[in-house]
């Protein structure tokens, strides 16, 4: 008998995520030289950097311990998300997408980890002469998923205070 439960059927989405992120990471290896800005649009540089740190660069001049310790973290989250996927009953649809999301962002930069020693970013967004640190596709599924996860936790609250 087939339980209501388990939402591993969103693993798609993290693979995808995993996919997108490991081919424009590899196309920005290849085009683009460390440190040196292509400009796309008035607000958008494409500039190759490595990233040895956590989001923003957090870390990223310690000697080397910090990427043991980023890889242990994400592959602790990344068992923690997808029991908790598992866990999940099948009628929910928003929590499950944002997990994915998350577990892709976090795994595409665990490959990077292992593969390169660092996270590769390339997006680099600007105003006048103020960068938003640099970043990259699993960043970018990291957020939209942390977003979702708040938005998820906010609406859960208000929809058990207007059920009392």
């Amino acid at each position: 008998m087939r339980k209501n439960t388990n939402n591993l059927r969103w693993l798609w989405l993290s693979l995808a995520v995993i996919i997108l992120d490991q081919i424009t990471k590899f196309f920005a290896l290849h085009y683009l030289t460390f440190d040196q800005p292509v400009s796309i649009i008035p607000f958008l540089n494409l500039t190759l950097e490595r990233n040895p740190g956590a989001a923003f660069g957090l870390l990223s001049q310690a000697e080397g311990w910090q990427i043991w310790m980023f890889g242990s973290i994400a592959v602790l989250v990344c068992t923690a998300i997808t029991y908790w996927l598992h866990k999940l009953p099948r009628s929910k649809i928003w929590l499950p997408i944002a997990l994915a999301l998350i577990l892709g962002g976090a795994l595409g930069n665990l490959c990077d980890r292992i593969i390169h020693g660092y996270v590769i970013d390339f997006l680099d967004f600007y105003i006048g002469n103020w960068h938003w640190p640099a970043f990259n596709l699993a960043d970018s599924a990291i957020s939209i998923g942390a977003v979702m996860l708040i938005i998820d936790i906010v609406w859960q609250r208000q929809s058990k205070a207007s059920n009392k």
